[in-house]
């Protein structure tokens, strides 16, 4: 029941988070009008829950749950943090504790994966874009800042956390334990296909990983590679000046992207044509796991008519954030510009579509009582397939093959 009102609550106070992101009323007679109306409506609902509710409701949790519910409708990846919860992000926000791998945003009421790095526990427990985390430690998510999940998956070195997953394919949560480590990013995956196709596979986007792949393209124009793949499939940790550095690798010219807020001057970037590296023609992969900075060269690639997309939607998070203080000692952590792609999109509003759309296999893990991924027996366990037989892969060799005859 008290779920349901707050929803109500959430609901009719839409308009009371310009309030919070910008601290003052529009100027404009008409619109400032319409919000005092919704203002109205969301003091007579609270008035109501506060003295006709079956019994008197904890005011604060309705509150701290009204909150959070306005900044998810309008930013999957914000959060409100209290006084408290802001002073232990401020403590650990850039201390480098072991960690699961799990990338997060919220899914409406709940904790949402966005993807994994690979090789973590995250990734080989089998946790993907589709799952959403119901509690972590035994505390509910929802209505949880999304800045306080990522500190309570934080820890020593392998000591362990609880999770609580729901899984698209498992209709009752599950309990998942995870064990935390001092996590790598994986190296880039190189490999030559059939055809003079250079293959590479990032896992995460850093400096190092696109230096890296500038000279793992060197060497496989070396080794012969007429055209390449470039598989950012589930690449969902990069920020977004690495996204601007890797789309150069292959731009020598044009808009990579612009950043754009209410109260951020536009800022463009543009390709310098000194940090592009080859002119193959290329085909890259994305998926409902591509987030971050990986969206941001995809965009790029694709609206400079650099790169075929093949693949599925990417997740939709490319944003600049602040965290904006409170008299209190609480916070706000804000999306307050985004990131466009070249023709005008906002990356975060409406995702990177490719051109060819091509579903991706799920992995599917079955789990012990003790929330472990259970291995198949040795006899039954099918040999690694050939890169060459993932679907994905093959339209991108085709689309490339048409793209060299014309």
């Amino acid at each position: 029941m008290l779920s349901r009102i707050k929803y109500l609550v959430v609901s009719a106070s839409a308009c009371l988070t310009i309030l919070l992101v910008t601290g003052s009323l529009p100027s404009k007679g008409a619109d400032q009008s319409d919000t005092l109306k919704h203002i109205g409506v969301f003091s007579d609902v609270v008035a109501h829950i506060k003295s006709e509710y079956v019994e008197e409701p904890d005011m604060k949790s309705v509150t701290l749950g009204a909150l959070n519910g306005l900044l998810e409708a309008i930013d999957p990846f914000a959060s409100y943090l209290n006084a408290d919860q802001y002073q232990d992000y401020l403590k650990n926000k850039d201390l480098k504790r072991a960690d699961v791998g799990l990338v997060l945003s919220k899914k409406p009421g709940w904790m949402g994966v966005v993807g994994t790095l690979p090789d973590s526990p995250a990734a080989n427990a089998g946790l993907s874009t589709h799952d959403m985390i119901e509690s972590i430690k035994g505390i509910a998510t929802r209505d949880m800042p999304l800045a306080y999940a990522s500190l309570l998956l934080q820890g020593a070195n392998g000591s362990t956390v609880e999770l609580s997953v729901v899984r698209a394919r498992h209709p009752e949560p599950q309990t998942i334990t995870l064990t935390r480590v001092n996590l790598t990013v994986p190296p880039v995956q190189t490999k030559m296909l059939s055809g003079a196709v250079g293959y590479l596979e990032i896992g995460a986007l850093t400096p190092d990983q696109v230096k890296q792949t500038a000279d793992d393209i060197r060497q496989l124009q070396k080794d012969g590679a007429q055209k390449l793949v470039v598989d950012l499939r589930n690449c969902s940790i990069g920020a977004p000046e690495d996204g601007i550095a890797f789309a150069n690798l292959f731009l020598a010219s044009g808009r990579i992207t612009y950043l754009k807020g209410q109260k951020v001057p536009e800022q463009d970037f543009d390709a310098d044509p000194g940090k592009a590296i080859t002119t193959l023609p290329l085909a890259v992969l994305v998926n409902h796991g591509t987030a971050g900075g990986a969206e941001i060269a995809a965009a790029a690639l694709a609206g400079n008519k650099r790169a075929q997309l093949v693949g599925e939607p990417t997740y939709g998070d490319a944003a600049l954030r602040r965290a904006l203080t409170m008299d209190d000692g609480s916070a706000v952590i804000l999306s307050v510009a985004k990131y466009y792609s070249p023709d005008g999109k906002a990356i975060q509003d409406t995702r990177v579509m490719p051109g060819t759309v091509v579903a991706g296999a799920e992995p599917q893990i079955e789990y012990d009582d003790n929330g472990e991924p259970i291995a198949e027996p040795e006899p039954q366990q099918p040999q690694p397939k050939k890169l060459e037989d993932d679907p994905v892969v093959k339209k991108a060799v085709e689309v490339l093959g048409v793209v060299a005859k014309a």
